[in-house]
């Protein structure tokens, strides 16, 4: 992988972290009992996770990474929320 290509993944595992953070922020704010940055932290890692295992799994497969498996394990995310 190319040094744009590292940061540009790097930078996408950050997005997911921060928008899948940000869904949570009102909801936990609704649930007595958890501190809304706790569930925030938990729902970026988790989904930080997600996106993490398909890339590893594509890696996997064959021992590459193309942009169109990179792409679809943010795309899995994206659209279909959790689908494994």
């Amino acid at each position: 992988m190319t040094a744009p290509m590292i940061r540009s993944l790097s930078l996408r595992i950050a997005a997911v972290f921060a928008y899948s953070a940000m869904a949570v922020l009102g909801g936990a704010s609704i649930i007595g009992g958890i501190p809304v940055w706790k569930a925030a932290v938990l729902a970026g890692i988790t989904a930080t996770a997600q996106v993490i295992e398909r890339i590893a799994r594509a890696y996997a497969d064959d021992g590459q990474l193309t942009v169109s498996e990179l792409n679809a394990a943010f795309q899995g995310h994206d659209a279909e929320g959790d689908d494994d």
